[in-house]
């Protein structure tokens, strides 16, 4: 059964809500480290729901928004909140038992990092009944805001309003939910994940289907075989991100580099192929398809660092193109702004 807490503990509610003995949901405990994660958990339980979480002094603040985030600045989602839950759910993905608190799939819907808007202090407006931060994920971006109502007659849950603010990643009120069908960790959809089916890469053991991962195939490059052409796809590494500062740092041994609204993207290649990994490792040769059948045309092997993005007719990057790219096709773009490893050598050290 779950495990007594005092009433200090933040996480006394989550625990004393789970017999863990029975779900496979993660015992809450408080940890020290700070943090700015936030992610979003699709939930499929009595109603469908994407629970909304941000790390706030060692815990998970959450929400449940009923009809999932709306990029549409018009459209306002309620978001009821619930228990604190700890900073180890927060890759939480898989299947309650029925019967159980909250008892249904859950899939990792979103995740990434979050900062409060300049000049709040979220410990202080979250008691206030408000909350303004920007987001920097896989697929909510930018500015949000959080509202407080107030409360009608008996209600035992606060109800919140979630609503996107006006800036470059605003876009039709159901782009997101209506768009984003599958994890951002295992690429598997809600049923893949309520059925048990594994991530393909750990269980795939005989030849498949007629699908692959694999990019288009391109002409073959007529040119005399050499050692660095035979060489396999680099593998993935972890990408170096910013890091926020209170303000910019000065002198010559610093450049400054564009922020594109686009996805940042690994491209892989080697042996006549090549592959696009997101910024977390994910495979997203698919959805990249023309950029990575470019980029298989380049001799030798190399790993390069860089943006997949959509202009718009003034050649300007466009969040809001790429994400229409994605979901009906179009053109894309890569602007890569760094040779992370070229045959087999490491150019990063």
């Amino acid at each position: 059964m779950a495990r007594s807490s005092t009433p200090a503990d933040p996480l006394a509610k989550y625990n004393a809500k789970r017999d863990f003995a029975k779900t496979n949901e993660p015992a809450g405990k408080l940890a020290s480290a700070a943090g700015h994660s936030f992610m979003v958990q699709k939930h499929d339980a009595t109603r469908l729901h994407w629970d909304f979480r941000l790390e706030l002094d060692g815990v998970l603040k959450s929400w449940a928004v009923t009809r999932g985030p709306s990029l549409d600045p018009a459209d306002k989602r309620l978001a009821v909140r619930t228990e604190d839950h700890p900073l180890s759910y927060a890759t939480f993905e898989g299947s309650i038992p029925k019967g159980e608190y909250g008892g249904g799939t859950v899939m990792l819907w979103d995740r990434g990092t979050w900062i409060p808007h300049p000049g709040k202090d979220p410990r202080k407006t979250i008691e206030e009944g408000h909350l303004h931060f920007i987001l920097e994920g896989e697929r909510m971006k930018g500015e949000w805001i959080m509202i407080r109502l107030k409360p009608r007659g008996r209600e035992k849950n606060e109800n919140w309003l979630l609503r996107k603010v006006e800036d470059d990643y605003t876009a039709g009120s159901d782009d997101l939910v209506g768009r984003c069908l599958t994890s951002v960790a295992t690429g598997r959809t809600m049923e893949e994940i309520a059925e048990g089916k594994q991530v393909a890469t750990e269980v795939a053991k005989t030849p498949a289907a007629p699908v692959s991962d694999e990019p288009p195939p391109v002409p073959k490059r007529k040119r005399a075989p050499s050692k660095a052409s035979a060489l396999p796809l680099p593998a993935f590494r972890d990408v170096q991100l910013a890091t926020l500062v209170d303000s910019v740092p000065a002198g010559a041994g610093w450049l400054h580099e564009v922020k594109y609204d686009g996805y940042r993207t690994l491209i892989a290649i080697g042996g006549g192929a090549a592959k696009a990994y997101t910024r977390t490792g994910l495979d997203w040769s698919d959805r990249f398809a023309t950029v990575v059948a470019a980029a298989a045309q380049f001799p030798g092997s190399a790993l390069i660092d860089g943006e997949v993005v959509v202009l718009d007719r003034d050649g300007r990057p466009s969040f809001q193109a790429l994400q229409a790219a994605l979901k009906d096709g179009g053109d894309m773009h890569y602007f890569a702004f760094d040779l992370l490893e070229q045959d087999g050598e490491d150019l990063t050290t």
